[in-house]
């Protein structure tokens, strides 16, 4: 029976951060509507206008440009609607794939890195705005965003920029990248689930897709979410300095001998996409879970299935291998014993199915 488990599953969701629980525990006892102007409204209000500071200190923004919504989700849908044409790279995240079914995508190369060369060409044709994520939520390989602004600029075309799995990693400026349109999701770096934020830079149009009240500043009708939007307020200010993972990430890269997708392009310090050669996906995840590691495959946003990855498919990847990759995330809590047991017990299965390697490879690792 396994009595200790390993969390590497980050940039699913990343646990509570407890700066975060104590906000929102706060925000909880406290109540109040931010809308009302007595004495409990107002002390909502702080909390929010709070939260925004801290939210707009993370990513190099004015406060006044920080919209909260439910998640990352609201915030690609709300960035890509009321456009004209788009273009997104084919290694985005569905919520902005789904969000524009009529979209024309950008190539990326072996790395999982934007083809720049195809996207001036596709510029030509003057689009309203281009949509390219700062770093994979599946390979964590970090775009060239700032080319795809100085690209776009010369055609008038508005850039989005989904920055979900970047953000509270490594840095992020909204202002220093030039992009106009900025996804976030608490969740990922230590907050609570449901509240991100779209982060619009100033001067920039926003159609809204909801209407019933002013709040947002009448750029997202409804009620705010208090305690949430407090949570991801005092996790963006926990995440200021970065996640500094990147001797687990290296550990793990160097004891097992899959092959690790976008290893030549720039990456997060936290994600690692490798194989098992041989073995699916899905085996991989449900016994690395009895042995107390949890880790995915693919986006967590197929919950409950193993679909192969688009991601990978994008990059060239053939199927039957694209079949056998998994993401391994760590965060602000993972330690080193968390990525020993990793390495166990993938070995372990990776010998029990009969890769007679594995002892070298270890072995060149130590």
């Amino acid at each position: 029976m396994v009595t200790a488990y390993s969390y590497l599953d980050h940039n699913a969701t990343s646990p509570l951060r407890p700066a975060a629980l104590d906000a929102m525990v706060e925000a909880l006892h406290a109540g109040g509507n931010p809308s009302s102007v007595h004495r409990p409204g107002r002390a909502a209000r702080a909390r929010i206008d709070k939260a925004r500071r801290q939210v707009a200190a993370l990513v190099g923004a004015l406060p006044g440009e920080v919209v909260f919504t439910s998640g990352g989700t609201e915030a690609n849908n709300i960035a890509l609607h009321g456009h004209q044409r788009v273009l997104v790279s084919a290694i985005e995240h569905e919520s902005v794939l789904k969000a524009v079914p009529g979209a024309a995508c950008i190539p990326v190369d072996g790395n999982g890195v934007l083809d720049l060369a195809a996207l001036e060409r596709m510029l030509t044709s003057k689009p309203s705005l281009v949509s390219v994520m700062f770093a994979n939520n599946e390979t964590g390989v970090i775009q060239p965003i700032a080319e795809v602004v100085r690209l776009a600029r010369a055609s008038g075309a508005l850039v989005h920029c989904d920055a979900v799995q970047a953000a509270g990693k490594v840095p992020v400026d909204l202002h220093g990248l030039g992009v106009d349109y900025l996804s976030l999701s608490a969740h990922k770096l230590g907050g609570p689930t449901g509240v991100g934020a779209l982060v619009v830079r100033e001067g920039v149009p926003l159609v809204t897709d909801r209407f019933g009240g002013g709040q947002e500043s009448y750029r997202r009708a409804g009620t705010e979410n208090v305690a949430g939007i407090a949570g991801f307020g005092a996790a963006a200010e926990a995440s200021r300095d970065g996640l500094d993972v990147a001797a687990l990430r290296e550990r793990i890269e160097a004891s097992l001998p899959g092959r690790v997708y976008g290893a030549a392009a720039p990456r997060l310090p936290n994600t690692t996409c490798l194989s098992m050669p041989g073995v699916k996906a899905e085996t991989q995840v449900m016994a690395l879970d009895l042995a107390g590691v949890a880790v995915s495959a693919g986006s967590a946003c197929s919950s409950g299935k193993v679909n192969r990855s688009a991601v990978l498919t994008a990059m060239g990847v053939e199927p039957a291998e694209a079949e056998t990759a998994i993401r391994i995330s760590c965060g602000w809590n993972t330690v080193f014993e968390d990525i020993e047991r990793l390495i166990t017990a993938w070995q372990g299965l990776y010998t029990r199915v009969g890769r007679s390697d594995i002892t070298s490879a270890a072995r060149r690792a130590a």
